[in-house]
């Protein structure tokens, strides 16, 4: 069975899985309004997904 040739310092350890933090989330433009949500999510801004109003903002209502 295969070992270590040495020990791996707590330093080295800890940076390499801090790394996943790293990546960005995917982030697009919302077909409706315009503005950056997350994909494959409702935008928090218009309350559209797919096209489709799924949630109703409450400055829409009182409007309605």
């Amino acid at each position: 069975m295969a070992l270590p040739k040495g020990k791996i310092s707590k330093a080295r350890k800890h940076s390499r899985r801090a790394n996943w933090k790293l990546t960005l989330p995917g982030i697009g433009k919302c077909p409706q309004c315009g503005q950056m949500k997350l994909s494959h999510r409702v935008c928090k801004n218009c309350g559209y997904y797919n096209g489709v109003q799924v949630v109703v903002n409450k400055d829409e209502e009182k409007n309605a």
